[in-house]
């Protein structure tokens, strides 16, 4: 099963939470509050989006953690490359060298295809998309919402 790492889950509804309220700043412990998620997992998650600049930091009494960017500025893409590194669903599909098949692969290139693929997706989807009760605004080629 392909799947995203639950850290870029976490990091991920970090994020919407703030992009619904992209003016104010949250501390640590009222994210892992408000979100039920463990206090050292969030410090450690904001910790790794401040250093992808995805969000700044203000120290003091009301200080805490905000959006960098306006929540359409800041991609899935983004959350995800900053908690697991570039969006790459094979090691071959990161360039060259970073795999040892690479000489003799047949599917190499349709693999770095579907990997761009992914990225694109990824890169479709806002925070500010995200932070919407559902996928009403998202509109992708080939992409349609099942409804029951």
């Amino acid at each position: 099963m392909l799947r995203i790492a639950k850290l870029t889950d976490y990091a991920t509804v970090l994020m919407v939470r703030l992009a619904r309220e992209p003016a104010r700043c949250f501390s640590a412990v009222q994210l892992s509050d408000e979100l039920g998620l463990p206090l050292p997992t969030v410090s450690k998650l904001l910790k790794r989006l401040l250093q992808a600049g995805l969000l700044t930091s203000m120290r003091g009494a009301g200080g805490g953690y905000s959006l960098a960017h306006a929540p359409r500025a800041v991609s899935v893409a983004d959350v995800v490359s900053a908690i697991e590194g570039p969006v790459a669903l094979t090691e071959c599909s990161l360039g060259k060298g970073s795999c040892s098949l690479e000489k003799n692969c047949a599917t190499r290139a349709n693999w770095q295809l579907i990997s761009r693929a992914v990225r694109v997706a990824l890169e479709a989807v806002s925070l500010a998309d995200m932070a919407l009760p559902r996928m009403q605004s998202i509109r992708m080629p080939g992409l349609q919402e099942k409804t029951q």
